[in-house]
């Protein structure tokens, strides 16, 4: 999509890329606002689960893995502190990090 205002031109992305940003703050919000202290937490579980990173390297194959959701998943199963949103937060970064994994593959 863009607008052209005389010299001027914005380029803004397609209507779902914009859309899906919106959502996922809206339901990091939400669940944010569940948890009685450290609310911004919720941000950080969903930014570390979004890593992923190539745990084997061979000539031109690469396999790559969601090693954030892993290591998150792993900590809040440990950790007595669990909280319901938490692990929300980082099944939606699992979902971001697996459109990733896609995009890797095929592009």
């Amino acid at each position: 999509m863009e607008f052209t205002f005389g010299d001027i031109t914005i380029a803004l992305p397609s209507l779902h890329i914009t859309i899906i940003p919106i959502i996922i703050i809206i339901l990091l919000v939400r669940w944010g606002k569940q948890l009685e202290s450290g609310r911004f937490t919720i941000i950080f579980y969903f930014l570390l689960s979004i890593y992923i990173a190539p745990i084997y390297v061979k000539d031109t194959f690469e396999l790559w893995v969601p090693i954030g959701f892993i290591a998150v998943f792993l900590y809040l199963f440990r950790n007595p502190n669990y909280h319901s949103s938490k692990m929300k937060a980082s099944i939606l970064g699992l979902g971001i990090a697996l459109y990733q994994l896609i995009l890797h593959y095929i592009g």
